[in-house]
């Protein structure tokens, strides 16, 4: 079967839509039907998207938009390729301003408005910790508290300088390293998304491990994405579904990324200020306008904690969160904005 194929249905590890095949409509006397990309590799997990086309020719020529902004993110923002931008400017912004690309600029002063919002719970600079997490990977011992005191030194987003005019950073300390995980995947889901409209199409998907953007008339019969939470105790078995229209939502937790060490879990998303894993929420999922600024505020919540963390969805328009904890992990807690998003058979 053709990749490309049209939709039937759609399966993902964290997020995953809930889909009535063949569903078909009518646009200027012209039937459009939706078509699936397939899974495809990328930023080092899959991403699939789905988009409403007036047939396959064109349905390739969205995916073909979509998947180069995609990768262009990748190249950009890959620190685990010693060549891309983002390592390139770990290794000498210490020395000097350095002049960045447009996207990685956008992203950088992005992160550093999210960790003031947070009081430094979000923190791009947090990748001296995060190389200490790989490296438990890997020999399963955890670092020593001077190698991890040594690590915080080179963390905090106050140790950043950026120019907007000259759209240079420069850091502060020798040995920081910037780690855009916990943002970088939401940015390339918007840029796929514009991609997607500048080429003309009128409604579609992406999903970027987790991340997704929705745009433009579902295909439900009532014109909605139907979007079900993965139990994160039951990773079989749906928590409850999110119906939604223009709008994107993005989860985090430990139930797919931890390292095991003398029996004890440690989840990937980190505290900056702690060095130490987060816990207490399983499970974080953030329903807002931009997939960058849900992927952001998944990772904000799950390291501020559960009353902190949905006091500042409260504040923040258009935002509402859905979050477990370690105590109740197959009991969903919301925000007051989230009860519009859940779907209900009743």
């Amino acid at each position: 079967m053709d990749k490309h194929q049209k939709i039937r249905s759609f399966v993902a590890p964290v997020v995953f839509l809930v889909v009535w095949g063949g569903l078909l409509w009518y646009r200027s006397q012209t039937r459009m039907e939706f078509y699936n990309s397939g899974y495809q590799e990328t930023m080092g997990t899959f991403v699939q998207i789905t988009v409403a086309a007036q047939g396959q020719r064109q349905a390739q020529r969205f995916f073909a938009a979509a998947f180069a902004e995609i990768d262009k993110v990748n190249r950009t923002m890959n620190d685990w390729d010693p060549n891309s931008e983002i390592s390139q400017l770990t290794q000498t912004a210490h020395l000097s301003p350095v002049t960045v690309s447009p996207e990685l600029f956008e992203i950088i002063a992005a992160s550093v408005e999210y960790s003031k919002l947070s009081d430094g719970a979000f923190d791009i600079t947090v990748g001296p910790e995060t190389q200490l997490w790989r490296q438990m990977q890997q020999t399963h011992q955890q670092p020593s508290p001077e190698v991890l005191m040594a690590a915080r030194a080179k963390v905090g987003y106050e140790k950043l300088t950026l120019d907007p005019e000259k759209r240079t950073v420069r850091f502060a300390v020798e040995g920081m390293k910037l780690d855009v995980g916990a943002i970088a995947k939401g940015y390339a889901v918007d840029r796929a998304t514009e991609a997607l409209k500048q080429q003309g199409a009128v409604s579609g998907m992406v999903d970027l491990s987790g991340n997704v953007r929705c745009f433009g008339k579902g295909i439900t019969p009532n014109g909605l994405w139907l979007i079900g939470l993965q139990n994160p105790r039951k990773t079989d078995t749906v928590l409850l579904k999110l119906h939604l229209n223009d709008m994107s939502v993005a989860t985090s937790g430990d139930y797919e990324r931890y390292v095991e060490v003398d029996g004890k879990k440690h989840s990937h998303i980190l505290n900056p200020k702690t060095s130490e894993s987060v816990g207490e929420l399983p499970s974080v999922t953030i329903i807002a306008p931009t997939a960058m600024q849900a992927d952001a505020l998944s990772t904000t919540v799950s390291v501020l904690g559960k009353e902190k963390g949905l006091a500042l969805i409260e504040s923040i328009p258009c935002a509402a969160a859905i979050v477990t904890t370690a105590a109740e992990p197959e009991k969903p807690i919301q925000t007051s904005g989230a009860t519009q998003f859940i779907f209900s058979n009743n």
